[in-house]
């Protein structure tokens, strides 16, 4: 059995005493392709050197996270720009819109949102999509930028189910993690009216650790309680929901 984790910040700095060690657990519960999101140039070094360590088992996005859309963003975009020229990544990443945090910088998050979308038809790449508080912004974007170029990923959705079949309308996968295991996550209640098609499965690590680690740390080796929790929603073995959500990502990243 293959586990794929399409999103896990592995070079967070909450995995700083024991990365090695919480990669290994990962691996040993057969989680053996992790896919790496960006957050601005700062984390940069980090990724590529996880990549180093892990080449079998690590995947790269690059990109410029909403939060992180500041008044230097043009520079940051620059660097993303940079990075793509130079090497291979397998998606552009995560990118989107976030209004929990400022919502002041809605339009530059957006503008940021709408280049790093070319700069992914461009290079014939998938986005990874965040979103907090920001469906109506988001899908306003996506229907601007609609196109068979355009194809991705919604991570961490958490959204309704009419929500998520707009999203996958936009030729997006559904990112499910730690959100499904919560009591008041909701996602739970509708899941198994979504084809399994549409759906990867996810950690967002060190962030939205699952039921029981829930407010804990988070790492990839949690997917574990993911899956168990999809296949009660979809009364299917771990093993065919594993088998076929990693075809999934393959099918995102064609990796």
């Amino acid at each position: 059995m293959t586990i794929t984790d399409t999103h896990t910040h592995l070079y967070s700095e909450a995995f700083e005493e024991d990365r090695d060690a919480m990669i290994k657990r990962a691996i040993d519960n057969n989680v053996t392709r992790f896919f790496i999101p960006a957050i601005d140039s700062t984390y940069t070094k980090a990724m590529l050197q996880l990549e180093s360590d892990y080449p079998e088992n690590v995947f790269l996005m690059m990109g410029l996270h909403p939060t992180h859309v500041k008044d230097n963003y043009k520079g940051e975009l620059k660097h993303v720009e940079e990075m793509l020229s130079k090497r291979i990544f397998y998606a552009i990443g995560e990118i989107g819109i976030d209004l929990y945090w400022d919502k002041s910088t809605l339009t530059i998050q957006k503008d940021a949102f709408k280049h790093q979308i070319h700069l992914a038809k461009q290079y014939q790449l998938p986005i990874v999509i965040h979103c907090r508080e920001a469906f109506d912004e988001i899908f306003e974007v996506l229907e601007s930028e609609k196109s068979d170029a355009l194809f991705g990923i919604f991570h961490c959705f958490t959204g309704t189910l009419e929500q998520a079949n707009k999203a996958i309308s936009y030729n997006m996968k559904l990112g499910i993690g730690g959100v499904s295991t919560f009591k008041n996550g909701k996602i739970d209640q509708f899941l198994n009216q979504i084809d399994l098609k549409h759906v990867v499965l996810e950690t967002d690590a060190p962030y939205l650790a699952p039921k029981p680690f829930r407010g804990k740390r988070n790492e990839s080796s949690y997917i574990v309680k993911v899956l168990e929790k999809l296949s009660e929603i979809y009364e299917t073995p771990k093993e065919i929901i594993a088998e076929i959500t990693t075809q999934n990502s393959k099918d995102i990243f064609k990796v």
